[in-house]
């Protein structure tokens, strides 16, 4: 039926191969707690590492043995996933990634890129920026706007010591501009 609802993006792939692209992309996330990659693989990604920080969540055997069935190397990732990962998120109800859009990979294809990431880790992007943007806003002697001030209390609410490492990576930053 044309013009019909999908339920998830095909990515001009077969079943097969798009299950282990998926895979093999949320693997890397796990391992690496960032990846680039084009964004609609990012979209998808997102959907699967969603409910794998949701198995570790639930931490009993049967999630195990999914989260088992989705890793490419569960050997080495499990106790990440079971341990420091799932502590991270304990808290957290959910919306345990990010996709931020970024400019194109590949200067030829000009496909739309994207960071997906792990929130709260030590890669968070929107942590940095966040803290530069106060750095700036202190540096110059000027207020908050009230997007940086929703951003700061995002950035620190679930984050363990948050706004200490936050008032931490703030000085970090005005050291660099300095």
């Amino acid at each position: 039926m044309a013009g019909g609802l999908t339920r998830y993006r095909h990515l001009s792939r077969s079943s097969s191969h798009r299950q282990a692209l998926l895979r093999n992309l949320v693997t890397s996330l796990v391992k690496h707690e960032a990846i680039h990659t084009t964004w609609p693989k990012a979209k998808e990604a997102q959907r699967l590492a969603e409910k794998l920080i949701t198995l570790a969540k639930r931490n009993n055997e049967t999630a195990r043995r999914k989260a088992q069935g989705i890793l490419y190397t569960p050997n080495l990732l499990m106790s990440k996933l079971f341990g420091e990962l799932r502590e991270r998120y304990a808290e957290r109800p959910g919306g345990y990634t990010r996709v931020l859009r970024t400019e194109p990979k590949d200067t030829y294809s000009q496909a739309p890129s994207a960071l997906l990431e792990f929130v709260d880790s030590p890669k968070d992007v929107r942590f940095v920026m966040t803290a530069a943007a106060v750095a700036r806003d202190l540096a110059e002697g000027r207020e908050h706007t009230e997007i940086t001030q929703k951003n700061v209390g995002k950035v620190t609410r679930y984050r363990a010591g948050g706004k200490g490492a936050f008032e931490d990576m703030v000085e970090k930053v005005r050291a660099l501009d300095l």
